[in-house]
Order: structure tokens, then C-alpha cells, then sequence
């Protein structure tokens, strides 16, 4: 007899496949949509305030076309760690708690755990 997990929720993923009859070349999750909606502005935002603080005049780009890009990029990246367990917004704070502050290398020597889960035992005969 099989069993059947129920993982099935898993694997079920809304995809927007493009307008009917036009569908597009790729498969994009709803939320890859948010999350590079929420990276271009983000990224506009920080252009902006590299060139005010680099030179004095602040001339705006007629198209972002490097922060769309980055935000393409930076959302491939995010979603390469993604998973059913691990959802985008985790991966954002591990990455922005990672980048904060690190952990002070270990002092203490601790000696290997021995396992003896590969050990046979045989009798022999004498």
C-alpha cells in the first residue's frame, strides 16, 4: 500500500502565466512580482541619494534601467534560497542579520563526537 504525503500544497504555486492567448516566456510566482516591485523603488531610492551625495546637482535618469536590473538580479538571488519551509521574507532577514553582525569565532575546543553506528562486531571461530 502507498502512502500519500501531503505535500501537495507544496508544489502548487500561482503562477501568472500572462494575458490570455499571450502568455509569457517565463514562469514568475506572485510574489516574485512583489518582491521585485518592492526592490525598484528601493533601489531608485538609493541611486538617488548616491547622487546627492556624490555631487551637488541632482539630475533623475529619464528610465532606471540599472535598478530595474539590479532588482532583477537581487530578486533571482532571494529566490534561489526560497522554499515551501522558507519563505522570502526570512531569507531577507537572515541575509540583512548575517550582514549586521557575525558571530565571534568559537575558543573552547570541544573533542569529535564518536559514533559507533558503522561498527560490526564479528564472532570468530577459533
Amino acid at each position: 500500500m502507498r502512502l500519500r504525503t501531503d505535500d501537495d500544497i507544496y508544489r502548487a504555486r500561482l503562477v501568472y502565466l500572462g494575458p490570455p492567448g499571450y502568455t509569457l516566456p517565463i514562469q514568475l510566482s506572485y510574489a516574485h512580482y512583489g518582491v521585485f516591485a518592492l526592490l525598484v523603488p528601493l533601489f531608485i531610492l538609493m541611486h538617488g541619494l548616491i547622487n546627492l551625495a556624490l555631487s551637488a546637482r541632482f539630475r533623475p535618469d529619464l528610465f532606471p534601467a540599472w535598478e530595474i536590473s539590479l532588482a532583477m538580479v537581487a530578486t533571482s538571488l532571494i529566490f534561489r534560497y526560497v522554499d515551501p519551509d522558507r519563505p522570502a521574507r526570512m531569507v531577507v532577514r537572515t541575509a540583512l542579520t548575517d550582514w549586521r553582525r557575525t558571530r565571534e569565532p568559537r575558543t573552547e575546543h570541544r573533542d569529535p563526537r564518536l559514533v559507533a553506528a558503522h561498527v560490526r562486531i564479528r564472532e570468530e571461530l577459533a
